[in-house]
């Protein structure tokens, strides 16, 4: 019976370590979870302050480089044309299979007009006008600009033309005024140049 009691109680000790040795090892771990946590919090901290000073840095940057190729009347060669074919293959699903850009044809009578950029895709044109500040009053000119469009370019006459204007500054009033018109509005942005409208807008085609 002795034997039996010692025997209980050496048990009763080996479990009550057993007990205190997962109790250290299970506050270890919480503890070291605990820090991993707090640490991955830490980082992914980090990392939105690093892609938001990043993102920032994009935007100064293009601002400053839109700047300085609107001073030197390389805007549209320098920011909007490369743009273009991203923007549009973005927006409507096509691919940009003719870029023109600072075009100055010339009618049988003599006159000409300067289109600023062309995007023809498969059945679609995209007519780009671009202003360093853009106003309301560029937004009522587009109109002339398609007609001059279907005057200067009858090869397209069964293609419907998609309008977008392209500026470094774009006030919020005009760009409220030129998506009413369905016209597509381009800014200087995190590349370079990005689209302005509110998100879903789909242009209207002209």
């Amino acid at each position: 019976m002795a034997e039996i009691e010692e025997r209980v109680d050496r048990l009763e000790e080996v479990l009550q370590q057993f007990v205190t040795s997962v109790g250290i090892e299970f506050n270890k771990l919480y503890n070291s979870q605990m820090r991993t946590e707090t640490e991955l919090r830490a980082f992914k901290d980090e990392m939105k302050d690093f892609k938001d000073e990043n993102r920032r840095m994009n935007r100064e940057m293009n601002r400053r480089w839109g700047e300085l190729a609107n001073n030197m009347g390389t805007l549209v060669e320098d920011l909007v044309a490369p743009s273009l074919p991203r923007i549009v293959k973005n927006l409507l699903d096509q691919d940009v299979l003719h870029l023109t850009v600072r075009y100055r044809p010339k009618l049988a009578d003599g006159r000409v007009r300067e289109f600023d950029a062309l995007s023809v895709t498969a059945d679609t044109v995209c007519l780009t006008s671009t202003k360093s500040t853009l106003r309301s009053a560029d937004v009522d000119h587009f109109a002339d600009e398609v007609q001059a469009f279907r005057e200067f370019f009858p090869e397209y006459a069964s293609y419907p033309i998609v309008g977008i204007l392209a500026s470094l500054s774009v006030d919020a009033g005009v760009l409220n005024y030129a998506e009413r018109q369905g016209l597509l509005v381009l800014g200087a942005g995190d590349q370079v140049m990005q689209v302005m409208n509110s998100p879903g807008f789909i242009p209207k085609k002209l």
